[in-house]
């Protein structure tokens, strides 16, 4: 039996942690792991080709972070690899079908970034490529399937609604369609058929519940259908039958415990069952067995969850 090991690293509380849990999907229990080195959180966590995970950058005790550090789930131990060149927290981290880690933008404490570097596990050293044209924290970045990583939307002062497309074969950016709502503290999802799902997230004017859909061919966006409920600082999963599944997040004061999904071939959604936890600022995860692990998050900003539950 094959049994799939889910590692959480503990993200964006008022609290800086440096533990680690592990989740077995067929055991359904958690154990503890080795912690990371530095406490941090609003960092990113990916999972590399040779299957370890690189954790880049946040906020900890001493403020924003340029260090980075290698989990070996083999092992359940972390080491210490080379540091980015710019310290950042609210930053996207992309693995690239090269293998290369291409980090985008985010925030030093004192200002919004465009910078961008490149990460590269056979040499465990980091290099800088072009710049973005707008700094931008807050964003999205999706890697599609010709290779391609497409920014979106973010905060600079004012809510962005650009899109970017980064080119690793030239270590270039060029300039895409740009969204119909700026919004920023959105989700981004590429579809099976290749099209970017945004949804949510904050305006100037509050919370948004519309959608729209990025089409590669053509560089342009096309409004689809409104979610049932305004949200940020969401999830949004794509299921094994190609729906998308949107869980919590909130709308102003509210924490959301609802759950929705959105169905390409129509372009509608439909509520789905309600989370048992309203939460915000937590990570979904979808198992190989098709379930769906949603960790963590909070209530308020005083109450964090370390809290898990299987759709």
């Amino acid at each position: 039996m094959t049994t799939t090991k889910i590692s959480a690293t503990t993200s964006t509380s008022t609290v800086n942690l440096n533990n680690t849990t592990s989740q077995s999907s067929t055991a359904a229990s958690w154990f503890s792991t080795g912690n990371m080195i530095n406490a941090r959180d609003y960092h990113t966590a990916s999972v590399l080709l040779n299957e370890k995970v690189l954790i880049t950058g946040g906020y900890g005790f001493n403020g924003c972070l340029n260090s980075a550090e290698l989990y070996d789930s083999s092992t359940g131990t972390w080491t210490t690899t080379s540091n980015m060149t710019y310290g950042r927290y609210y930053h996207t981290a992309s693995v690239l079908s090269n293998g290369k880690v291409l980090i985008t933008g985010g925030f030093d404490s004192v200002s919004f970034l465009n910078s961008a570097e490149l990460y590269d596990p056979s040499t465990d050293t980091w290099t800088t490529t072009a710049n973005m044209t707008n700094a931008r924290y807050q964003h999205t970045a999706s890697v599609l399937s010709n290779g391609l990583v497409l920014v979106t939307g973010g905060w600079n002062d004012i809510f962005l609604n650009s899109a970017k497309l980064y080119d690793p074969s030239t270590g270039t950016w060029t300039i895409t369609g740009n969204m119909t709502d700026a919004r920023g503290l959105h989700t981004a999802s590429v579809l099976s058929n290749g099209k970017v799902l945004v949804t949510g997230g904050s305006y100037i004017f509050g919370i948004l519940n519309s959608a729209e859909l990025y089409d590669l061919s053509t560089g342009a966006w096309t409004t689809t259908g409104d979610m049932i409920n305004k949200r940020e600082y969401h999830t949004a999963s794509i299921l094994s039958n190609g729906k998308v599944i949107v869980t919590g997040g909130s709308h102003i004061f509210d924490i959301l415990n609802s759950s929705e999904l959105y169905d390409a071939s129509t372009g509608t959604w439909t509520t789905t069952g309600n989370m048992n936890n309203a939460r915000e600022y937590h990570t979904a995860s979808v198992l190989s067995n098709g379930k769906v692990l949603v960790t963590g998050g909070r209530i308020d900003n005083l109450n964090y969850l370390n809290s898990a539950e299987l759709y």
